[in-house]
């Protein structure tokens, strides 16, 4: 996939994806089988072991509980450039039942944008992620940059807080990675100067496993 310009439509539907795009350019959240609880997330941990709970591996740890940056990953694992391709990007007045529960600290109106990540010809993540309308016009200018890149812009200082893990499914995700799910995701929130600036959903493929190993022990 090759990104586009600034000038290209904020709507970029995928060919394989065209029934999902044609009902909506926002796609519904992925839905949750499982969670973790907050207070384990907030430590790094993933259910202190309970026997109902599936246990993450380091590698597959580090990547959904840390807080460094997705794409700084996925390149160092690829050796390529992340690629992102812009599904939708618009207002969001139907948030509330299927967004993240610290989006109600942003300021409405709101926006969301989803995308897909890709390296290359693998598609290795999608995220959606939530703004106040006036920051997303600040931040966003540039609408296929990926969100690190634009607001760690002239070495701005940001601070990233990991909320949610979670483990998803969506007819729209398993066409989008061509692999059956349920998927591990997360999402997490930016600050800077104390101040909420987005909460971001990242949903990642199985594909990962060729660099990471396998998910659970």
């Amino acid at each position: 996939m090759g990104s586009a310009d600034a000038s290209t439509s904020a709507v970029v539907c995928d060919e394989r994806l065209s029934d999902p795009c044609a009902a909506s350019r926002l796609w519904p959240s992925p839905t949750p089988l499982w969670q973790a609880a907050p207070e384990d997330v907030a430590v790094g941990l993933c259910g202190h072991g309970e026997p109902s709970t599936p246990q993450l591996s380091g590698p597959w740890r580090l990547l959904l509980l840390g807080d460094g940056s997705p794409t700084r990953h996925l390149q160092s694992l690829t050796g390529r450039l992340v690629q992102v391709e812009v599904i939708a990007m618009e207002s969001d007045h139907r948030s509330d039942a299927e967004a993240p529960a610290e989006v109600a600290e942003l300021d409405p109106p709101l926006v969301r944008r989803q995308v897909w990540l890709r390296c290359g010809e693998q598609t290795l993540a999608w995220a959606e992620s939530w703004w106040n309308q006036q920051q997303a016009e600040q931040h966003l200018k540039q609408r296929n940059q990926p969100i690190w890149t634009s607001l760690t812009a002239n070495r701005a200082e940001l601070y990233r807080e990991v909320d949610g893990l979670a483990l998803v499914e969506a007819p729209w995700l398993e066409e989008g990675f061509q692999r059956r799910g349920p998927f591990w995701s997360r999402h997490y929130r930016f600050f800077r100067g104390g101040q909420e600036l987005t909460v971001i959903r990242e949903v990642f493929s199985p594909l990962l496993e060729q660099w990471l190993g396998p998910p659970n022990t």
